[in-house]
């Protein structure tokens, strides 16, 4: 399993009820099942990855994420996954709200665009950048944001988002190995991941 992913289940608490939004074909709500017992749930919008999730026996909505977790009531889920999927999500706060509806936690992690080899890229090269965390080129890419670990933490106090846990990590693109970055992450980590939770009144 991804080494970001890794992470994320270490969050989790056994026998939790879990929604992954942009799950995929399921990897991590197969791991959580076989060794948490987590009850889990998915919302994908590529039909061949839902297909393969449901081969494994996962539950796996096919369908748009912004959309579907509407249909969720209120408290329904411990934990609501985001993963790597912020940076495609034309209305992050609308989204990062509804998750923290249906959950009583949220959990976001995304690729840093603050991380020192993009810098580099447009510090020397004057070109946008492609790394391993963010493949295409700017014509053909899916991402519509680019966001940086610093960024979010300002974003999450204007709309009100209460960090609960905060990680930054350095791993390979989809690499099973990795470490924690303590030191400068928002210059060091290619990912930020952010557990989050209402903000109480």
């Amino acid at each position: 399993m991804r080494y970001d992913l890794s992470v994320v289940a270490s969050w989790i608490e056994p026998g939790s009820k879990v929604l992954d939004l942009g799950c995929g074909s399921g990897d991590l709500l197969h791991i959580l099942s076989v060794d948490k017992d987590v009850r889990g749930t998915g919302i994908e919008a590529e039909e061949g990855k839902v297909t393969r999730g449901i081969e494994k026996g996962l539950s796996i909505v096919h369908g748009d994420i912004n959309e579907e977790v509407r249909d969720y009531p209120d408290g329904s889920f411990d934990y609501v996954i985001l993963s790597q999927t912020l940076q495609q999500v034309f209305h992050p706060a609308i989204l990062i709200r509804e998750m923290l509806r249906v959950g009583r936690r949220g959990i976001v992690s995304f690729p840093n665009f603050a991380y020192y080899r993009i810098r580099g890229q447009l510090l020397f090269r004057g070109r946008a950048p492609v790394s391993r965390e963010l493949p295409y080129e700017w014509y053909d890419t899916p991402n519509i944001r680019v966001i940086t670990i610093r960024d979010f933490r300002r974003f999450c106090r204007k709309e009100g988002f209460a960090i609960a846990r905060e990680t930054a990590v350095s791993t390979p693109h989809h690499h099973e190995k990795g470490w924690v970055v303590k030191f400068l992450p928002n210059l060091l980590a290619t990912y930020g991941m952010f557990m989050l939770r209402r903000r109480e009144t």
